[in-house]
C-alpha cells in the first residue's frame, strides 16, 4: 500500500515520500480502515518537522484523522462491522491506503453527514467543544478569541451559541469576516483595522469578558488579557505566531487574572469513556443537523502530496486541506 513516510524531522512538503508498505494488521481492541479522506492539522505539521510535544521514532508515517470504510477488526472488535463507514482520530499513519486505529474511539456516521465533514470531524472540533466546557463560562457570560476563523475558533463559535454565551471573534484579515458570516457566526472583528478595541467594548456594552481564548501568543495574548475583566481567564491553546505570551504584570495582578493551558492529549488521559461519548454524540448531533459546519479549502490526491503540505501552512485558508486517499 502507499503510505506517506518521513525519515528525518524537517519542512513536510520537503521529507514527507510515498512509499510502499505493508498492509498493517489490526491488534487486539484495533480496527482497520480503507482511507477515505484525511485532514492536514497543524498538529501534523509540527510533528513532522519535530516541533510538536512527542517526537516519534523514525521513519514515521504521518497523519493521525480521517474516514474509512472498516477493512478489518482485531480481537474483541465487536461493535463495529466491516463495510461500515467511520471516523476516527489517534489513528497511526492516517496519509496512507489503509490505516489502524483503537475500535473503541471509532464513530460510526450517519449517511446525513458527507465525507469531508465526517474527516474532519472529531480532532479539532473535540478540541473545541472540550476547550469551551474547560472554560467553565455560564450562559450570558462574554468570551473574547482570536485566531477565530481557524478549526478550533469557529467551532468554539457555533457551539457558544445554543448555550447562550456571547463570543466575540478576532480574526486579523478583513476578508476573514465573510467567511466566519458565511457560517452564521457573529461579532466578527478585524485586528487589522484601527480602534478594533474600541469595536470590542462597543459590542459587549460595558459587560465584562469572563474568558480569552488565545491560540496565537506574543503580543496577542497581552491584547486578550487587557480586554478581560476582573477575575478573568486567559487560556492559551496554541501559538500561531510562534512567539512566546506577551502578557502585562499589573494586567495579571490588578485583573486577578488566571492564565492557563488547554491541550486536548493531556485532558483525554483521565477522560472517562461516558464523558467521550458525550461529547463525540454532541459533535455528531451538530454535523447531522447542520449546526456544525466544518469548512473545506482543497482536496489533493495522495500523490501530490508536497503542494497539499504547502497549501495546509498558508495563510488565507479558508477551511482544511484535505487528502484523498484510495
Amino acid at each position: 500500500m502507499r503510505s506517506l513516510i518521513y525519515s528525518q524531522f524537517g519542512k513536510p512538503a520537503e521529507v514527507l515520500r510515498v512509499e510502499e508498505r505493508d498492509v498493517p494488521q489490526p491488534g487486539k481492541g484495533e480496527v482497520r480502515l480503507r482511507m477515505l479522506l484525511s485532514p492536514i492539522h497543524n498538529h501534523d505539521l509540527l510533528t513532522v518537522s519535530g516541533q510538536y510535544g512527542y517526537k516519534p521514532p523514525l521513519p514515521a508515517g504521518a497523519g493521525s484523522e480521517g474516514v474509512g470504510i472498516v477493512d478489518a477488526l482485531g480481537e474483541g472488535v465487536d461493535h463495529l462491522n466491516v463495510g461500515q463507514r467511520i471516523a476516527l482520530s489517534g489513528l497511526k499513519a492516517a496519509w496512507a491506503d489503509y490505516a489502524i486505529g483503537k475500535g473503541s474511539s471509532a464513530v460510526p456516521l450517519p449517511d446525513s453527514i458527507d465525507d469531508e465533514t465526517a474527516a474532519q470531524l472529531i480532532a479539532m472540533p473535540l478540541s473545541g467543544l472540550k476547550l469551551l466546557e474547560f472554560t467553565g463560562i455560564s450562559e450570558g457570560e462574554w468570551l473574547i478569541q482570536n485566531a477565530a476563523n481557524g478549526a478550533v475558533g469557529k467551532v468554539v463559535a457555533q457551539l457558544a451559541k445554543p448555550r447562550g454565551v456571547h463570543v466575540i471573534n478576532l480574526v486579523r484579515r478583513a476578508d476573514a469576516i465573510a467567511e466566519m458570516e458565511e457560517l452564521g457566526i457573529d461579532n466578527v472583528i478585524s485586528t487589522e483595522s484601527d480602534g478594533w478595541k474600541d469595536e470590542v467594548k462597543a459590542l459587549t456594552g460595558g459587560a465584562p469578558i469572563a474568558v480569552g481564548v488565545d491560540g496565537v501568543g506574543g503580543d496577542a495574548s497581552g491584547d486578550l488579557l487587557s480586554l478581560l475583566g476582573e477575575g478573568g481567564q486567559l487560556i492559551s491553546f496554541g501559538v500561531m505566531s510562534g512567539e512566546p505570551m506577551r502578557i502585562s504584570a499589573a494586567d495579571v495582578i490588578f485583573k486577578q487574572a488566571v492564565v492557563k493551558g488547554f491541550w486536548l492529549a493531556k485532558l483525554m488521559e483521565a477522560m472517562q469513556p461516558d464523558e467521550m461519548r458525550r461529547l463525540v454524540g454532541e459533535l455528531v448531533a451538530g454535523a447531522a443537523s447542520g449546526d456544525l459546519r466544518l469548512q473545506v479549502d482543497q482536496v489533493f490526491p495522495l500523490a501530490d502530496a508536497a503542494s497539499a503540505m504547502e497549501a495546509a501552512g498558508a495563510k488565507g485558508r479558508k477551511g482544511k486541506v484535505l487528502l484523498k486517499l484510495s
